[in-house]
């Protein structure tokens, strides 16, 4: 059997080894330029099969999110991939990133529709000149490159789709354009990532779904993500973290160790790895990684 290659993320995923990989973000200012890289320096023992660098609002990191990647691909022995998105990009200035990507060395992207520009919730205005879908965006992305191109999935349905079915259905979609895999917003019930898995497979997407974890370290900012994304954090979730929110360094502990529980879950029955949003910081993934056992 041919060894996959290590360049490319669904030939790796597709492998039957479990995946581990760290997203990061473009940070705004030279502190925060300091904390991801030494968030990476810190996370690079580990040995994860992929790194992913975001993607700001309407394009906003565009540069930054180049820069990022092509100095993990040229200094680091971790494998990058960019996100790119459709708000605020025309097809010509998309080609132009893509073209950047390839020569610094990126393989591998993740392809979205990403958020409207006045922020999720509000009215999706297409970019004139522009793809309107991650579908459309996917189709681009293989008709102009050789790139490996990864897309979205959403455990509880992404908040601008009516019903799971339809959620489903668009799911479909990027994978019929060419997605060869997928990675989800963070995960909250392993339940909610299965039934995922199943309405895919039912729907005829075989590509691999990575669920995408996020620890609890802090509450107030976690609410504000999850409600972002419209969804509520889970009854059980709060059972065991409201009686700590007088005691942040024991909300934190509790907070990693369910991440931990929600990891074991999720292997268990049978995800083909973990995509850990780290928000450039190192430690909670490093906690989660220790309790699991997990081979470095």
């Amino acid at each position: 059997m041919a060894r996959p290659d290590p360049r490319d993320i669904a030939a790796l995923l597709r492998d039957g080894e479990r995946s581990f990989s760290f997203e990061f973000f473009p940070p705004k200012d030279e502190d925060g330029e300091q904390v991801l890289w030494r968030s990476i320096s810190e996370l690079e023992p580990l040995h994860p099969t992929f790194v992913s660098v975001t993607y700001g609002a309407g394009g906003t990191t565009r540069d930054r999110t180049v820069a990022i990647t092509r100095r993990i691909a040229r200094e680091t022995s971790m494998l990058p991939m960019a996100h790119l998105t459709c708000v605020g990009h025309t097809t010509d200035e998309l080609a132009e990133v893509v073209t950047a990507l390839t020569e610094a060395g990126v393989h591998n992207v993740l392809a979205l529709r990403g958020d409207p520009v006045g922020g999720p919730g509000t009215p999706w205005l297409p970019t004139p000149g522009g793809v309107d879908y991650a579908s459309d965006l996917v189709a681009f992305l293989k008709s102009r490159s050789d790139l490996t191109v990864g897309v979205a999935a959403f455990p509880e349905g992404h908040r601008d789709t009516a019903t799971l079915d339809e959620d489903t259905r668009v799911l479909k979609a990027k994978h019929e354009a060419g997605a060869e895999f997928a990675v989800t917003e963070m995960v909250l019930r392993a339940s909610d990532y299965f039934g995922l898995v199943d309405r895919a497979a039912a729907a005829g997407v075989d590509f691999p779904i990575v669920p995408g974890i996020m620890p609890i370290l802090n509450l107030a900012s976690m609410r504000r993500m999850v409600e972002l994304s419209g969804r509520e954090v889970p009854d059980e979730v709060l059972d065991r973290i409201l009686p700590l929110q007088d005691d942040p360094a024991a909300l934190r502990a509790e907070g990693v160790r369910i991440a931990s529980e929600l990891c074991e879950t999720l292997l268990e029955g049978g995800a083909p790895g973990l995509h850990f949003y780290t928000l450039n910081r190192s430690r909670a993934t490093r906690e989660i990684f220790e309790a699991l056992r997990l081979p470095v």
